[in-house]
């Protein structure tokens, strides 16, 4: 297992660390992951109160192991609240549950809106619970995680606040590259949620995208494009028994850059992708929003790449189907929304047809419809 400096923490954490958000079975089994992760070198496991059963599997689990508390460190997440009591009582429930005096880092889970990041940044009750509780030594560190745009995630980074942060980055989504860059400046530690699920669902790659990532597997190709930047610290692992850990194992001293080989799968999925939609390609700039029918369409452009260019149409729809059902944890309306206003033609330096990709988009990615309960 290789360590990285986890920014100005200063803390040494394996480059993977085990994700606790799939602990939704059995106590039996998270304790056995749990020791199986440990005796990998595996040093740093997150949770948080919405995983379900997670904290509490963690720490009994680690008191019936007999972790010593030095050995490991833990990351928790409280969710963002303009109410200073409600987060002084997160902070110690999750305490409680952990079985432990301090946590390691804490995390306001989901700095997803403006409003969520003053609500941290400007609410002085707020600031001193975490002032205090830093204090007491019951947080050594603190930071954030997100699922907000670059730009809120770069407002969030600038207040010098936070000490790490968690976001979403991999080869098929590298939008935050300059947050990552901004993180390496300032010396704050990056934790990657989730690069297999939401990198790609890349456990379940379409035969088309393991042959473009020939000699490796698309889920090897996507650990060495991130472990391979040393601005990243280290990536979540969300193992639900200790199987599930081994295709990242495999991979755990793989730190060095690419090779050349490596490098030429990368440059053979950027041709692929171009001489497959043409024309038609979304080269993911950003200048069409905003949508004044809040329609993400960057996002939902994203997807169709993917599932044109590299058959990832499961993943696609599945990220798509997320589009007005998930709130601030995944913004943004269906592609059938647009109203065909052309606002965004003008500002699209590629010059798409985006109302005919929209609705393209989401003919490909809707997914079959269910009949509702009430129908025949």
């Amino acid at each position: 297992m290789h360590y990285r400096r986890f920014g100005k923490t200063n803390l040494e954490l394996s480059v993977f660390s085990l994700g606790t958000m799939r602990y939704l079975g059995s106590e039996r089994l998270a304790k056995q992951t749990i020791e199986a992760a440990i005796a990998a070198g595996i040093n740093h496991i997150e949770t948080a109160p919405s995983y379900g059963q997670s904290e509490i599997y963690l720490g009994q689990a680690l008191r019936e192991l007999n972790i010593p508390r030095s050995q490991i460190y833990l990351t928790t997440k409280v969710l963002p609240t303009s109410d200073a009591n409600t987060l002084q009582q997160g902070i110690e429930d999750s305490l409680r549950r952990l079985q432990t005096d301090y946590v390691d880092c804490l995390a306001i889970h989901g700095i997803n809106t403006g409003e969520h990041l003053d609500w941290i940044t400007q609410s002085q009750g707020c600031l001193q619970v975490l002032q205090a509780a830093i204090e007491q030594r019951k947080i050594h560190h603190l930071g954030f995680s997100t699922h907000g745009s670059l730009e809120l995630i770069l407002a969030a980074l600038g207040t010098q606040l936070f000490e790490f942060v968690n976001l979403h980055y991999y080869y098929f989504f590298q939008r935050h590259e300059p947050a990552i860059a901004w993180a390496a400046q300032q010396d704050i530690g990056v934790l990657i949620i989730s690069p297999v699920d939401k990198g790609g669902q890349l456990y379940a790659p379409s035969s088309l995208l393991t042959e473009l990532c020939q000699p490796l597997s698309p889920l090897a190709f996507n650990y060495r494009f991130l472990l391979s930047d040393p601005r990243i610290t280290t990536l979540s692992l969300g193992a639900a028994h200790p199987e599930e850990l081994n295709a990242a194992l495999a991979m755990a001293e793989r730190t060095e850059p690419l090779s050349p080989q490596e490098s030429a799968i990368a440059a053979r999925l950027e041709q692929h992708q171009k001489q497959v939609l043409g024309t038609d390609r979304c080269a993911q700039c950003y200048q069409c929003l905003p949508c004044p029918e809040a329609i993400h369409i960057p996002e939902v452009l994203r997807l169709r790449n993917l599932a044109v260019a590299y058959e990832m149409t499961a993943f696609s729809q599945y990220r798509y189907r997320m589009f007005e059902n998930a709130g601030h944890w995944f913004p943004g309306r269906r592609g059938d929304r647009c109203t065909d206003c052309g606002e965004c033609l003008p500002r699209c330096p590629e010059h798409l047809d985006i109302p005919r990709l929209l609705r393209d988009a989401h003919e490909r990615l809707k997914g079959p419809s269910r009949r509702r309960l009430w129908e025949s």
